[in-house]
């Protein structure tokens, strides 16, 4: 076997072990962190679950309960394994989190892990359960919104690499530039030289209007006033170029109209979006609603790891700009109702309606 694979196979099986280790002593530390999917009983389980332990030969670990129920396991209705994680885990990562808000310079996962009285593997469990996403993950979407704050007052480029962290000229570019979808001094003048094309076209729900920024797709609007479109997108990107499309562009919004009017599988464009990384997960989860199917905002905070976050998926919705392709209007409330949308709950009940008869 070559040395890299035997090294990968070293790891999976400690992990393995580690886990084994947490179901025999029943840790509850490490609740939430991963459940147990027993396939003799076809149920999962936390780590802590007083039922009679299982033989191991039977055991199957996931890192979520979406993956244990994905792989046909049902809850454990002794352990309840999708209630919110422990309290004294969440609130060591609210801690953590407040710390890499604070810091000038991301804390270390060893640092933080210390902190909370954990070892890194264990913490960096923790936090994924707790939040969605890894502590790095976290820290680099903090230092992301500093990049954009910064770059929103008066100081320099120059000024706000070290303001946000950076300790170098050639990361802070490099970050900045896949956060903000251009260059920082071009954020900063409101997407000055920057071409964005646009072009609207007719279709059942009235107009749709798409706009694309080199990188991809940034907008995809629906509306009835293509002045009004214009208005909007201008209102988004101040100082950018605006476009008028060429033939090439026109065939990619033939193709969002194709979609509107024939919904199927999931319509693959280049995208250029932007937001926090809690607004990407959300906006992931909702591309992974199969066309005809809609998803409560407590199902969709359940499915991204963070069942309190209600509020805050209906936010994440209601602040996406590309309609259709990130699909927010398969998004209802829990008893399977409209809520609201930003082109509108006439456009939102009609998407819905063609997608069930395309199913």
């Amino acid at each position: 076997m070559p040395p890299a694979a035997s090294k990968t196979r070293s790891r999976a099986l400690s992990a393995y072990d580690r886990r084994w280790a947490a179901v025999l002593a029943r840790d509850k530390s490490f609740d939430g962190t991963f459940v147990l999917g027993v396939v003799s009983t076809g149920i999962y389980c936390r780590p802590s679950c007083p039922a009679r332990k299982p033989l191991r030969k039977n055991v199957r670990f996931y890192a979520t309960c979406a993956e244990a129920e994905a792989a046909g396991f049902r809850p454990c209705k002794r352990c309840t394994p999708k209630a919110a994680p422990q309290d004294a885990n969440a609130a060591k990562v609210v801690d953590a989190c407040r710390q890499i808000e604070a810091a000038e310079t991301s804390p270390t996962l060893e640092e933080l892990a210390q902190g909370a009285g954990m070892s890194p593997y264990h913490f960096h469990r923790v936090f994924k359960a707790v939040t969605g996403v890894t502590p790095k993950a976290y820290a680099v979407a903090q230092r992301n919104k500093r990049v954009r704050e910064v770059l929103k007052g008066d100081k320099s480029v120059t000024e706000a690499i070290y303001a946000s962290g950076f300790n170098s000229s050639g990361r802070f570019y490099a970050a900045a530039a896949q956060s903000l979808g251009m260059k920082p001094s071009q954020f900063r003048a409101g997407g000055a030289n920057t071409d964005i094309r646009y072009a609207a076209a007719a279709c059942s729900l009235g107009l749709v209007m798409v706009a694309a920024s080199p990188k991809g797709v940034c907008s995809i609007m629906l509306g009835d006033d293509e002045d009004a479109l214009i208005r909007e997108l201008r209102d988004r990107f101040p100082k950018a170029r605006l476009r008028v499309g060429d033939r090439q562009f026109a065939a990619l919004v033939a193709k969002v109209v194709d979609y509107i009017e024939a919904p199927h599988g999931r319509l693959d464009l280049p995208l250029d979006v932007r937001g926090t990384a809690f607004q990407h997960r959300v906006w992931m989860a909702l591309r992974a609603i199969p066309v005809g199917k809609t998803a409560s905002y407590a199902e969709i905070a359940q499915r991204i790891g963070q069942p309190d976050a209600v509020r805050a998926v209906a936010g994440a919705c209601a602040a996406n700009k590309i309609a259709v392709v990130i699909p927010c209007h398969r998004a209802v409330r829990s008893d399977g109702t409209l809520s609201g949308y930003r082109w509108g709950t006439a456009r939102k009940r009609a998407l819905l309606e063609r997608e069930k008869r395309k199913r």
